[in-house]
């Protein structure tokens, strides 16, 4: 699990450079049939309960790492919105999936991930996620 969360520390930054890239090339992908366009964003369909319980932990390790952060916090709905189709209340729904039977060995796998990696290494991943999704 902990490859997960450098997984998604690394999914960051592919999300984040994908929206730097579809910025400058807006009237280029007009032009372009819906076939052709290629969706980068993650989707509910296609996101892992791995990820997500990846994710939710971060809600967890996160506060004792860096304190409370307004930034972090911010950071932390942008990207749980990302990876759940932009609803409004990502966080909310994430904590309801939590909570249920199919999520919680997804969920223990990615605790223990967490337990295992180093205070350094969760400090980075968390540092990674304020600053690339405070936006």
């Amino acid at each position: 699990m902990k490859k997960n969360l450098f997984k998604i520390a690394g999914l960051s930054f592919l999300i984040a450079s994908s929206t730097l890239i579809t910025a400058t090339s807006t009237f280029a992908a007009d032009k372009k049939t819906d076939a052709e366009k290629i969706e980068v964003t993650p989707s509910s369909d296609n996101v892992t309960p791995q990820e997500l319980a990846a994710i939710y932990v971060l809600s967890e390790v996160c506060p004792t790492l860096i304190g409370k952060d307004l930034k972090f916090n911010k950071a932390y709905e942008n990207l749980v919105k990302a990876y759940l189709n932009n609803e409004p209340n990502a966080v909310e729904i994430l904590k309801k999936r939590v909570k249920t039977k199919e999520f919680q060995p997804a969920l223990k796998e990615a605790r223990a991930d967490a337990k295992k990696a180093s205070d350094d290494d969760n400090r980075q991943i968390c540092d990674d996620v304020r600053n690339y999704y405070s936006k």
